[in-house]
């Protein structure tokens, strides 16, 4: 079950690296990010998880199309914070 809450807090933690990603020019920060992002992935609300995948695999965690994956994330949260 898709909670509020879970919509709320992946929103802010998505949204903060996000921003972090887009205008860090340190690589070892971005990796950071990157290992942040799985660790919170496998904690997270797994019927979230689904919802943002929506199928794909590695979502998320895929390093070619890392940003993309992100900014796809933070915006299928606002959809679902709309809807919530």
């Amino acid at each position: 079950m898709i909670t509020k809450d879970s919509i709320e807090q992946a929103y802010c933690f998505f949204h903060q690296k996000l921003r972090i990603y887009s205008f860090s020019t340190n690589p070892n920060q971005k990796d950071d990010i990157e290992y942040a992002i799985n660790s919170y992935v496998a904690s997270m609300n797994k019927d979230l998880y689904l919802k943002l995948s929506e199928g794909k695999k590695q979502y998320l965690t895929n390093h070619s199309t890392f940003p993309a994956d992100l900014t796809a994330a933070v915006t299928r949260l606002e959809q679902l914070m709309q809807n919530a």
